[in-house]
């Protein structure tokens, strides 16, 4: 469906005059310091708010950093009656004392007004496809009315509550219900729910967040983004820098932070003591490997020095063996021994050394290939762990059965093993054997991944691509004639195919800042996905080798479009109002739009491509 007509005057909002609005904040302010109620005579606010007192439910929140937000929602017979009610019910709060509602740098308010509604059954809202009935976190919200109380939640919280689904805003609103003393579970919360007598309405706001002295329109909860090749690289550095300024002493980096609790509690390990959160030897190296790419663009030494520390802290978890007679060492954490991750390692150190010159993990990474070697099985498969507790006991994996291997396949782990392995091959001198050993399994192993991967573990691949570490090593490989095979080069231009033709285009989705972003089916939430988009950009790379360069163009025209869809990841001082503790998730770089939830990951991937895009940009040559 074509919706730019809708589009347009969407965008055209944003483009407005909002002095109104900043004048009326300031009077609210005022009000908040005097005691005085807000007057709103003088004000041109027709062209912004259209009030509807059966509609027009506006809510004023103080947000202030190490606080809890204070807010309230009210719709009396005008707008000025409306607003003053938010204002006194705010002050009557216990907490209210505690804002410095005098200081807008420290206290900053935001006005949300409710602008549409539409009648819905719970059963009847959907969320993969383009229609009325849709809730799409951060745009719609949900208005209930249920024994005699009406309760609403706004667009704005999915961003302010780190939401992205209907249940958790469901139960949002549940808990404030007497549904919430029934039971616990969400699920059977919203069964009661639908089994009652209710109305319930999807409902659309629109919404400005105070910034000093400025006023800020919100879409999403969010600020909007235009692409430009300075705020790409601005906003890799800042991910670097984010990653360097909270490396722990044993070169360790922050795996996780929760930006709206201010807290390091994991969502996929949210039971671990405090002493023993969880971390990750992959994404450890991924947080090496995004400190050297912000080398290359700015010849900083903090970043390799924390590059280096990091390298040193995987060589503590690393375990030696013997193949053939020869010395091979593997990563060893959390139990297990993953392909993935000494193949991640393998990228890291090779290069620390291509920058550096510094060989002295030499011997680290030529044992490190030796173990990779050692796991291409006979038919070119690469085996997913060499270690592994749920499998003969926790010892090494050398015979394994059919069985065995396919529960233990990797579909990411190979690609990354392949990535090391060709730098290794390309990039690293001194012993011919082993390198003619590279080249002879690696060409084993591509030939396996390409072309019989899809049929034995087709059930692993999905409608979007998202193996975009094997398109980084192919463009690797093929840098040598003798690995420059059409079967490798399809695969990768293949995929980038597939990922421009499920990316959204500025006019075929109801949200604006939809455009460039991934899906698997059309109509899905939006993806914007910094480490397909690494496969991407490593496609531009290929192609550009390759010498076509219409190609090349084409594929970095789309990765525009997907970088400008991942602006909205990361935090900046205008967006973090309702993030516990500002300073510090200022720069990171989180997993989702209205999620509030940073991975030493989540930065790494989207800075990664930033860096990379950047250098295609201006022509900046890096290995």
């Amino acid at each position: 469906m074509d919706y730019s007509k809708q589009n347009i005057v969407e965008r055209e909002f944003f483009q407005k005059n909002f002095s109104g609005i900043n004048a009326l904040i300031c009077k609210i302010r005022e009000a908040f310091i005097s005691g005085s109620n807000v007057s709103l005579e003088g004000l041109s606010l027709d062209e912004i708010i259209k009030y509807d007192n059966g509609l027009t439910y506006v809510y004023i929140t103080l947000f202030q950093e190490g606080l809890k937000p204070i807010r309230w929602g009210a719709c009396r017979q005008t707008l000025e009656e409306t607003i003053n009610r938010d204002i006194s019910q705010i002050k009557n709060n216990k907490s209210y004392s505690d804002f410095d509602i005098a200081n807008p740098k420290i206290c900053r308010i935001m006005l949300e007004y409710i602008t549409e509604q539409f009648p819905v059954r719970l059963e009847e809202i959907k969320s993969a496809s383009f229609e009325q009935r849709r809730f799409e976190p951060g745009i719609t919200g949900i208005k209930l009315n249920y024994e005699g109380k009406t309760y609403i939640y706004t667009p704005s919280e999915a961003w302010s509550n780190s939401q992205m689904d209907l249940k958790s805003a469901l139960n949002t609103i549940l808990r404030k219900s007497s549904i919430k003393n029934i039971t616990n579970k969400i699920s059977e919360r919203i069964d009661i729910l639908k089994k009652s007598k209710y109305e319930c309405f999807l409902v659309k706001s629109r919404c400005f967040v105070t910034f000093g002295d400025e006023i800020l329109p919100l879409y999403r909860g969010n600020i909007l983004w235009e692409y430009s090749q300075d705020e790409i690289k601005n906003k890799a550095l800042a991910g670097a820098d984010w990653i360097v300024k909270y490396q722990k002493s044993n070169g360790q980096y922050l795996y996780y932070y929760d930006a709206k609790e201010d807290n390091y509690v994991d969502h996929e390990h949210p039971n671990r003591a405090e002493d023993d959160l969880y971390y990750n030897d992959l994404r450890h190296c991924g947080g090496i490997i995004t400190l050297i790419r912000a080398y290359q663009l700015t010849k900083d030494k903090k970043y390799l020095e924390s590059a280096k520390k990091g390298l040193d802290f995987i060589t503590t978890i690393t375990k030696e063996h013997q193949v053939d007679g020869k010395s091979a060492a593997y990563v060893f954490y959390n139990k297990k021994a993953k392909l993935g991750g000494t193949g991640m390692i393998l990228i890291a150190m090779m290069r620390y050394r291509m920058e550096t010159g510094d060989k002295s993990y030499d011997e680290f990474i030529k044992k490190y290939t030796r173990h990779l070697l050692s796991r291409i099985y006979k038919t070119g498969e690469m085996l997913g762990y060499y270690i592994h507790p749920s499998f003969q006991d926790g010892k090494p994996l050398i015979e394994m059965t059919d069985e065995e291997r396919r529960e233990t396949f990797s579909f990411y782990y190979p690609g990354e093993a392949l990535l090391g392995l060709a730098l290794f091959a390309n990039h690293f001198e001194g012993d011919e054997d082993l390198l003619e050993e590279v080249l002879e399994k690696s060409r084993i192993a591509l030939d396996w991944i390409v072309d019989e991967r899809p049929n034995i573990y087709s059930d692993l691949f999905t409608a979007l691509p998202s193996d975009a570490w094997l398109m980084q090593a192919i463009e690797e490989w093929t840098k040598r004639e003798d690995f420059r095979k059409d079967n490798y080069i399809n695969f990768v231009l293949n995929d980038a195919k597939i990922m421009i033709d499920k990316i959204y285009q500025k006019d075929d989705s109801p949200y604006i800042d939809y455009e460039g972003a991934y899906y698997y089916n059309y109509g899905d939430h939006y993806y914007p996905d910094g480490s397909r988009s690494e496969g991407l950009i490593a496609a531009h790379y290929l192609a550009k080798n390759l010498g076509d360069n219409e190609l090349a163009q084409t594929l970095l025209d789309a990765c525009r479009k997907t970088a400008k869809s991942q602006l909205v990841l990361v935090n900046v001082a205008e967006n973090t109002y309702a993030h516990k503790n500002p300073e510090k998730s200022l720069g990171a770089i989180r997993f989702k739009a209205t999620r509030q939830w940073v991975r030493v990951d989540s930065i790494q991937h989207v800075a990664c491509f930033y860096f990379r895009l950047y250098f295609a940009e201006n022509n900046i040559c890096v290995i």
